[in-house]
């Protein structure tokens, strides 16, 4: 019985997706210190440090299913060590002798460093897939919502309008951002690991660095300058690249979370017939989906700090920063790619409202314009002399609970300036988005500055 929240038999999907999830299983990790020790063996028979046959029934014989894995439990509970219990596991499975060159000149280190790293590759092609759904989702709603009004908000009150795709196309850009971090961090994490004892390479002195360079174009990584046994910044960088990711999906699930509010009911998360937002108020549609993303973006960000703990270690081995990663990382990725897929699922079926939108816009009005009317008050008396009258009459509309226009009509300093048909204009929401529609488009086609 399962009994991390990410491997909950009841609320598994609401915290990662199989698909992560898959990544870092235990047959996943088995396979991948396989490949690592099968990659090692096939870069030192093609130079002669071991034996090509030797090589040859190493790579042939390091296959998950044909280690007996309750053999290899008992054996790691024993020697509490989980190398070289793999190291004999899959010696006796080898024939003829050449199980004795397995993990030649290796330490455990490099072995479970590089299968972790493996397991990141696979890890960033799904953050990929995920990124890329995520860009074509958010133009969709861009260009869709390119020119529905709403009101802007700043310090939680009414600012002045905006479109609610000129809102998405914020969150397009940023996630932008991220995929370009992703890639930008792959050659500095994507890198493994052959050191041997303390990173010198010391017991294949003579062909090490031909060896690491074979050893990692068979697994399709980049080979190292020098052993990084004791750097993990790569790793550091890594989790805070996925942590941010993370963090933007759920800024997108408490925006959703306030825009859906009773009382505001701007947009709304996916609702279908049986969703039950609460088990004693029948009535409630709770935004459950983005409380989910919004509780996994702050999960992500407490492995991201572990990630930084991990930047001190001492001398040339300190497994305590190990026995982390191997649990922040797996957790990360599949916390961070549940936040991704949850977030996906709410672009994907999101409700918005325009007419509700438009509704708020008014709500108080015509105090959402006071701007435009001090620049066009202020083109005669002078910016500061604008604000002062129009800030008086704001406050008096709101204190009187009168329409804006209706007070700055009283004014004598604005009716000497302003007509009615000037007004009319400058209360006009949909007259004062400035060039909101213009840079959705240009998000949406991604234009450089």
């Amino acid at each position: 019985m399962p009994s991390h929240i990410t491997d909950s038999i009841f609320l598994k999907d609401l915290y990662g997706t199989d698909e992560m999830r898959a990544v870092f299983n235990d047959e996943a990790l088995l396979q991948r210190w396989l490949d690592v020790e099968a990659a090692l063996a096939q870069a030192e028979g093609e130079i002669g440090v071991i034996p090509p046959w030797a090589a040859e029934e190493i790579a042939r014989k390091a296959r998950a299913e044909l280690i007996d894995t309750a053999w290899m439990k008992r054996e790691i509970d024993h020697t509490l060590h989980p190398i070289v219990p793999l190291i004999r596991a899959l010696k006796s499975i080898c024939d003829d002798d050449a199980g004795e060159y397995i993990h030649w000149g290796a330490t455990t280190q490099d072995i479970m460093d590089t299968a972790l790293v493996l397991q990141l590759k696979d890890a960033i092609a799904i953050f990929e897939q995920r990124l890329r759904h995520l860009e074509t989702t958010l133009v969709e709603l861009a260009q869709r919502y390119r020119e529905t009004l709403m009101p802007g908000r700043t310090h939680g009150q009414h600012a002045l309008p905006i479109t609610f795709g000129f809102k998405v196309a914020i969150w397009l850009d940023e996630f932008r951002r991220h995929a370009a971090r992703l890639r930008a961090c792959k050659p500095r994490v994507l890198v493994g690991q052959f050191g041997g004892a303390v990173g010198t390479l010391a017991g294949v002195a003579e062909y090490g660095l031909d060896i690491r360079r074979r050893m990692m174009a068979h697994l399709g990584l980049g080979a190292p300058a020098i052993s990084w046994h004791v750097a993990r910044d790569s790793f550091a960088e890594f989790a805070n690249v996925v942590a941010m990711m993370a963090g933007s999906c759920g800024k997108i699930a408490r925006e959703v979370i306030a825009l859906q509010k009773s009382e505001v009911m701007e947009i709304e998360e996916p609702w279908a017939a049986g969703k039950v937002g609460s088990s004693t108020m029948p009535h409630k549609r709770n935004p459950m989906l983005c409380e989910a993303i919004a509780a996994l973006a702050r999960l992500c960000f407490d492995r991201a700090r572990t990630a930084l703990d991990g930047l001190i270690q001492e001398h040339e081995r300190d497994w305590t920063v190990n026995h982390m990663e191997w649990a922040y990382l797996p957790e990360l990725c599949v916390m961070a790619d549940g936040a991704l897929a949850l977030t996906l699922r709410v672009l994907g079926g999101l409700h918005v409202y325009p007419e509700r939108m438009r509704a708020n816009v008014d709500a108080l009005q015509g105090l959402m314009m006071s701007e435009a009317v001090m620049f066009a008050l202020g083109q005669a008396v002078g910016r500061q002399t604008a604000h002062d009258v129009v800030y008086a009459c704001a406050m008096r509309a709101v204190e009187t609970k009168r329409p804006f226009r209706e007070v700055l009509a009283e004014d004598p300093l604005v009716r000497a300036h302003l007509s009615d048909d000037d007004l009319d204009r400058l209360l006009d929401p949909t007259r004062y988005i400035g060039l909101a529609r213009e840079m959705v488009d240009r998000v949406c086609r991604a234009e450089p500055e």
